[in-house]
């Protein structure tokens, strides 16, 4: 009968458990999940594993209100909405809506692929869902602070200059106000600003237009770098600004065809 020695045996023994591990370690590697990896082939292996179920659920938005951990996790929820009014409960904390996203979120991480959920919110004037949160005038009203310039006539070039450069500012400190907030609730996505230009007051939503003249529309826009941030290279990844949807783009000019 064949001996094996105690070294021989300890060695092979040893290649086992190394052979085990590297197939553990390979079948718990997924390339989407990987950093260091282009970011094309990371859409490419993640597309790929995913089924039709789960591509239909990212594509699909869900508002606040029938959103739950358990609901994220069974269909594959991509996005939640806290539209108008929509709030985890009345004057609701800070902390309250951190919480909220928080188990959305574990929801979503808890599937099979681990998909991140993206929350938004309607955040056209300031936090404007959040209890005790700044609010700013309406869209209407802060373009006509905009059209306030093209008025001045009696003062100088540089006065016009100094007075145009201060209302830009101010829009864009708006934008990085209500991003501030807006982080602070957990919240990383703003549906916001509204750049529709509102050319027919029948229009029942012509305070979300900041003006009829697409030129002012297009100045109060600097609400966007406000909102999004240039993040300095020393900065905290992802803090404080948001990501933003320029909404009401498309057919909400108060046009009727």
């Amino acid at each position: 009968m064949a001996r094996f020695s105690i070294p021989l045996a300890g060695f092979l023994l040893l290649c086992c458990c190394l052979l085990s591990a590297l197939r553990l370690t390979q079948a718990d590697y997924f390339k989407y999940k990987d950093p260091k990896q282009p970011l094309n082939a990371r859409i490419r292996d993640l597309m790929k594993r995913m089924t039709l179920a789960e591509k239909i659920g990212q594509m699909t938005q869900i508002e606040r209100s029938v959103a739950t951990p358990d609901v994220m996790n069974k269909y594959f929820i991509g996005s939640v909405l806290s539209g108008g009014g929509s709030e985890p409960a009345p004057k609701a904390s800070a902390e309250a809506w951190v919480n909220l996203v928080n188990g959305l979120q574990k929801g979503s991480l808890s599937t099979r692929l681990g998909i991140p959920m993206i929350y938004g919110i309607d955040a056209v004037h300031g936090h404007n869902n959040v209890y005790n949160a700044t609010i700013f005038p309406h869209n209407v009203g802060l373009g006509v602070t905009r059209q306030v310039t093209f008025v001045l006539t009696q003062i100088s070039r540089n006065q016009q200059a100094s007075f145009k450069h201060y209302r830009t500012f101010m829009i864009f400190r708006i934008g990085e106000a209500t991003a501030l907030e807006v982080r602070a609730t957990g919240i990383p996505y703003v549906f916001a600003p509204c750049i529709a230009v509102c050319r027919d007051p029948r229009w029942g939503r012509c305070y979300e237009s900041y003006s009829e003249d697409h030129k002012i529309v297009q100045a109060m826009t600097e609400i966007i770098p406000g909102l999004q941030g240039d993040m300095p290279p020393t900065a905290r990844k992802g803090a404080p600004y948001v990501s933003t949807a320029k909404v009401n783009y498309l057919r909400r000019d108060g046009s009727y065809p």
